[in-house]
């Protein structure tokens, strides 16, 4: 193995991977010469991202997938076309995500928050997981957050219609995040894959632009010259996905190259087996 390059000859897809940090992991993955496939919703992002990455010094080729995962449709279609164009998949980095000051709903009349920070990454991982298990050592990672110590899950009002709260929806989607991690680790024991999840800290990006509350809008403004660079939330990430040290390290939880222990509530087997089951007829997928 090239340690200079670890990933080289292998094959890494990266959600949410335009800008914040989904790029700087798909630029983190390719220059350890992984081919990376970069997912996101504008074919023109797409497009400049992949000129800009493939164009660094050493990167492994970088590929485009067009999907908005906030569509179970969409993200059947994306599985699809990775199945096609991939022989394998070594690391899944389920990066995308999103913030919503006001409810809003899905084409599959869900609530935007829960079905795209944990139902998309469900979905897709589901879909995925045989060919992951079928070629090897393969890695999911979950790019997760702090504010799952803040989380509840509501099994009576999953989808926010009683009442509905933009921090509320992401605390319990990201509690959601851990909740599945950690149940797939135990489904995969035995296996070749692991799953883990990283919190790669409060970083400078265009998280919850498409709607922010005010007060985090000039919160976010005054606070943004002490943030994370996008490299430096990726760094975690890049590793979970990448080190040799981490070989067959699986249902842990990562911030700074680091365990971190998770809140109790993410670590609630009963409440993690009952939101997978949910979750699976939410998708249609049982698995």
């Amino acid at each position: 193995m090239n340690a200079s390059q670890p990933m080289s000859g292998r094959i890494a897809v990266v959600t949410g991977a335009t800008g914040g940090i989904g790029k700087a992991t798909a630029a983190g993955l390719a220059a350890l010469g992984a081919r990376v496939g970069i997912v996101g919703r504008s074919p023109d992002r797409l497009a400049a991202t992949a000129a800009e990455l493939g164009g660094l010094a050493g990167s492994g080729p970088i590929d485009v997938f067009a999907a908005d995962l906030s569509s179970q449709e969409q993200v059947r279609r994306l599985a699809a076309e990775l199945e096609e164009r991939y022989p394998r998949i070594d690391a899944l980095v389920n990066n995308v995500g999103g913030f919503w000051a006001h409810r809003h709903v899905t084409a599959d009349g869900l609530e935007l928050t829960f079905a795209l920070n944990h139902l998309a990454p469900f979905l897709l991982t589901g879909l995925l997981i045989d060919r992951m298990r079928a070629h090897g050592d393969a890695r999911v990672v979950a790019v997760a957050s702090s504010a799952e110590s803040l989380g509840r899950i509501d099994f009576d009002d999953l989808q926010g219609t009683q009442r509905y709260s933009g921090q509320r929806a992401y605390n319990q989607a990201k509690l959601a995040d851990l909740l599945f991690t950690f149940e797939l680790a135990r489904r995969l024991r035995g296996t070749t894959v692991t799953a883990n999840a990283v919190h790669p800290g409060v970083t400078r990006t265009a998280f919850g632009a498409e709607d922010q509350a005010r007060l985090y809008a000039s919160m976010g403004g005054l606070a943004r010259p002490f943030m994370r660079s996008p490299e430096r939330g990726a760094d975690t990430v890049v590793w979970a996905a990448s080190s040799p040290e981490l070989d067959g390290t699986s249902g842990q939880y990562f911030h700074d190259r680091r365990a971190k222990r998770p809140s109790p509530r993410a670590i609630d087997e009963t409440a993690a087996k009952r939101l997978w089951r949910v979750s699976e007829e939410l998708v249609g997928l049982t698995w």
